[in-house]
């Protein structure tokens, strides 16, 4: 039998390998990141870039990019903390006519999802499909801001935790402060001595108080960390609200030890 030449083997061996590479390149799926938005679902799954855990995950609050929908703008803020979620709130969502309805029944939920998933592979809202795929994109975008910080502050991250030892991170509920149209109650998160996030557990609701509520509580909260105290202006229109909320935003501070 007549022998095959090593070199001719060699050959052979290297177009079998090399068309095994393509054929496997063949099988991987394509990514198009519009066909999510595009069917109404949720945005994609931050995976490893979302600074869920690990090292140098860090704390704070980012803004994700406004994303435009249908309906109106949908953007949404995260606040971070020890490399989780630990609340998303929507600063623009769609409004005015049916949009109040569905954004009231629909953000809610939204926000209990992202926190839960710790990213923004998020379920869409029954009936709200093109506000809960603004939602899950503009999170993604906030998620993507975060984790670039936490990289790029990594190293700054160990001496401002050196000069913070013993402070941590702390989150307090404060008591229920009881209104002449329901009880408001607030719960604080403060890192490093400093209020990071405010968010109301409670406030007046039912009527007029949802719209009322629903524009006087992100206006409190942004007060809150801005003045890093409970001494903060009533908004307008929610004399009431306000004054509830500041009320168990001390209180929370106060087992915060001021």
């Amino acid at each position: 039998m007549r022998k095959s030449h090593p070199v001719r083997r060699a050959v052979l061996a290297g177009a079998a390998t090399v068309s095994g590479i393509v054929l496997l390149l063949s099988l991987k799926p394509a990514s198009d990141p519009d066909s999510a938005s595009a069917a109404g679902g949720a945005a994609p799954p931050v995976a490893a870039q979302s600074p869920q855990g690990g090292r140098g995950a860090g704390s704070g609050t980012v803004t994700g990019d406004a994303a435009r929908t249908q309906y109106g703008p949908v953007q949404v803020r995260v606040t971070v903390s020890g490399g989780k979620i630990t609340r998303a709130e929507a600063v623009q969502a769609p409004k005015g006519g049916q949009s109040d309805q569905v954004t009231a029944d629909a953000v809610p939920k939204l926000n209990q999802a992202a926190v839960a998933a710790g990213n923004a592979d998020i379920d869409a809202v029954s009936g709200a499909t093109y506000t809960s795929a603004g939602y899950a994109k503009s999170l993604q975008s906030a998620l993507d801001k975060a984790a670039a910080a936490a990289g790029a502050n990594a190293g700054a991250g160990a001496a401002e935790e050196g000069a913070g030892a013993g402070q941590g991170t702390q989150v307090l509920t404060g008591d229920a402060a009881q209104t002449q149209y329901g009880p408001v109650q607030v719960r604080v998160t403060v890192s490093g001595g400093r209020i990071t996030d405010v968010e109301a557990l409670q406030a007046p609701k039912g009527g007029r108080s949802d719209q009322v509520t629903a524009d006087a509580v992100p206006k409190l909260n942004r007060a809150a960390v801005a003045a890093g105290n409970a001494d903060i202006d009533a908004v307008s229109g929610a004399t009431y609200t306000s004054a509830g909320y500041t009320q168990s935003l001390q209180s929370a501070l106060d087992r915060a030890g001021g």
